[in-house]
């Protein structure tokens, strides 16, 4: 990871390598289900022994499913998945298939004739780049859950397969998103981040200002603009520029109670503010979510320190990984001058 500790120390004092994604955090797993023909897909975040989950909302265009269960005083305290979705609104569906590989394993809240998953869930808007009617449902979700492991592939695969960022001039002049994860370790403990990347704004690096993915230029579409720039000049967003949503979930092996994760996800957010630009806007329905799955102790405001860090470096690798099926330019394609479109 370029901002953050590639190994952590063992009990015997040795270095142990870690995966540099979310699923370094015991108890996490993470699948995708993927339909490049459609250009959507979901992301599953299982709990393997549930987790304690929190959540911090700042889009004003959310699309979410079972939250509730993450409030502080709701009957339930324990999650069994979180589900990242393409599709918008209809995407929450694809809820259905994780409840169902869960309920098949004996896994949710105990209501006596059965067990009742608890699938916190938030969608991206992903409808002006999918295939006209491909959408994730419940088997995509029972399909993402059956993928789910230690391995966590990047960028535009399960939820990232249809994301795109720098939308100010519309989506032909905007590039590819995705799916990033890291993890940072500071002795025994952990955080890890999973973000998918749907930005109205562009992606910098927060080291040098500079644009790592976003809008381009109608004058030369090779070159990024400055979204805010522009929009200080006057350029107003409309139409496909509207419908956004960044994404992200953050773990730790530290013991949080619900409230802790609740300002555990709200702390992660100041690492979408450092490397999206513009962030939070009415065009977007940002939401962030927390997990604690362990009982290590920690400082609430050092995890904060290092779910901001962590998920600045997943945004990166997002659009960093991102493939855009000869239709979108990813990041990469624009640098090496590769790319076309088709779209």
């Amino acid at each position: 990871m370029e901002d953050s500790a590639l190994s952590r120390p063992s009990k015997e004092g040795d270095p142990v390598k870690i995966l540099d994604a979310i699923t370094d955090v015991p108890g996490i797993l993470v699948g995708h289900a993927t339909n490049r023909e459609a250009r959507t897909g979901c992301t599953v975040i299982l709990c393997e022994n549930d987790a304690v989950g929190g959540i911090d909302i700042r889009g004003t265009a959310a699309g979410t499913r079972q939250v509730d269960a993450l409030r502080s005083l709701h009957l339930v305290d324990r999650v069994q998945a979180v589900l990242l979705s393409g599709g918008s609104a209809f995407g929450l569906d694809a809820a259905g298939g994780v409840m169902r590989y869960l309920e098949e394993r004996g896994r949710g809240f105990d209501v006596k004739v059965t067990r009742v998953p608890i699938v916190p869930t938030a969608v991206i808007f992903d409808l002006a780049f999918s295939e006209k009617g491909g959408r994730p449902d419940r088997e995509m979700g029972y399909r993402a859950c059956l993928d789910a492991s230690k391995f966590v592939n990047e960028g535009s695969v399960g939820v990232g397969t249809g994301a795109t960022v720098g939308k100010l001039h519309g989506l032909t002049l905007a590039t590819k998103g995705g799916v990033g994860t890291a993890c940072l370790a500071l002795g025994d403990i952990l955080v890890g981040a999973l973000v998918v990347v749907n930005a109205f704004g562009d992606v910098i690096d927060e080291k040098t200002g500079g644009i790592l993915a976003g809008a381009r230029d109608p004058d030369d579409a090779c070159r990024f603009v400055d979204t805010f720039a522009r929009m200080k000049s006057g350029r107003v967003p409309r139409g496909e520029s509207l419908f956004n949503t960044t994404l992200g979930v953050v773990a730790t092996n530290v013991k949080l109670t619900r409230p802790q994760a609740g300002k555990l996800a709200q702390m992660a957010q100041n690492g979408l503010v450092k490397v999206i630009s513009p962030i939070h806007s009415t065009y977007d329905g940002d939401v962030v979510f927390a997990l604690s799955t362990g009982e290590a102790k920690g400082d609430l405001n050092v995890l904060g320190a290092m779910a901001d860090e962590v998920t600045r470096v997943a945004v990166k690798r997002a659009v960093m990984f991102a493939d855009g099926f000869g239709i979108i330019p990813s990041a990469r394609d624009v640098k090496e001058g590769t790319w076309r479109t088709t779209f």
